[in-house]
């Protein structure tokens, strides 16, 4: 980012205009909204975790006066329910309800905008459905792979050892070679006092390792009680399954969406994404651009990362559809 530049400021605070409820199976109800302008151009959030949930600072990426920003709570996260389900939940499911929204808001085709998880769900419905796709603005991406998990649960301690520790003391001294299985026997246990502990454990780590410099702020989005509920149950199960995809699937499929436009918006000291993927996924994705943010972390909520995403969202109001 050029330092001479004013810095973007996150657009005012604004309300949804509609909420509403969509059933998308015998046990799923998902909560959506819509902010912003009626007559804008669609963009649709795809939320982090998977079962991390919109946040209202969401929507303040956007302009109101000429985006309908669309949110919503993919399943067993947020206001959807019910909350932390792990059960019908699994990748192609969440992309099949995303469809489902699409057709229900009577729109053509709509921008993806997510981060972190909310780029692989982003990746795997554009690879589904490209001509329902404007463009994409996606950040820290993660496609779940076997080594990305590994990363994240193991690799991960060269950087935080003080965080991992803690993490994985979590757990029996003999269970710790494998902390997702070990974690996701907790999270899915019937003994509620380690469910509990497990959940609000795996939370704190995940949001400690996600910006560049201890931030209060990021700390304190990961211990809401709606996060603790369902990020830990939801993540351990598709880091196990390792998405319910088969092996390199969204890496293998990136020619579908080649010809979305897109930006990827990508921390250097991404802890929790390294960039590798992001580049990777840069050079099978022609009509993208790869911004690596050179101070940055993981989070949103990063300065570099805010102000990319906010220069982003102008840029593509007034391209294509």
């Amino acid at each position: 980012m050029d330092s001479t530049q004013a810095l973007r400021e996150l657009w005012p605070a604004i309300e949804p205009y509609r909420t509403g409820r969509l059933r998308v199976s015998s046990l799923h109800e998902l909560y959506f909204e819509e902010s912003g302008n009626p007559a804008g151009k669609p963009v649709v959030l795809v939320h982090g975790g998977p079962g991390y949930g919109t946040e209202p600072e969401d929507r303040r990426y956007f302009d109101p006066a000429r985006y309908r920003i669309i949110a919503f709570d993919q399943r067993g996260a947020g206001k959807s329910t019910p909350l932390g389900e792990t059960r019908d939940n699994t990748t192609s499911l969440l992309v099949e309800d995303m469809e489902t929204l699409r057709r229900e808001l009577g729109l053509e085709h709509w921008m993806l905008f997510g981060g972190s998880w909310g780029s692989t769900l982003a990746i795997a419905y554009a690879q589904s459905h490209p001509d329902q796709v404007t463009a994409a603005i996606l950040r820290g991406i993660w496609l779940n792979s076997k080594a990305e998990i590994d990363w994240f649960m193991t690799g991960i301690s060269r950087f935080f050892p003080e965080l991992w520790e803690t993490f994985a003391n979590c757990l029996p001294e003999a269970e710790r070679a494998d902390v997702v299985s070990a974690y996701a026997k907790r999270l899915q246990g019937d003994d509620a006092v380690l469910r509990d502990a497990a959940a609000r454990a795996w939370a704190c780590y995940e949001g400690a390792c996600s910006t560049l410099l201890p931030d209060p702020g990021t700390m304190n989005g990961f211990q809401e009680p709606h996060v603790v509920e369902a990020l830990a149950r939801i993540e351990a199960s598709y880091f196990i399954n390792e998405a319910f995809l088969p092996p390199n699937h969204l890496m293998d499929n990136m020619h579908h969406m080649a010809k979305i436009p897109g930006l990827i918006v990508q921390g250097r000291y991404d802890m929790v994404c390294p960039p590798r993927t992001a580049f990777e996924v840069h050079k099978r994705w022609p009509a993208s651009r790869l911004e690596i943010i050179p101070d940055a972390g993981h989070s949103s909520s990063e300065p570099g990362i805010r102000q990319a995403l906010l220069a982003a969202t102008e840029q593509f109001n007034w391209q294509g559809r």
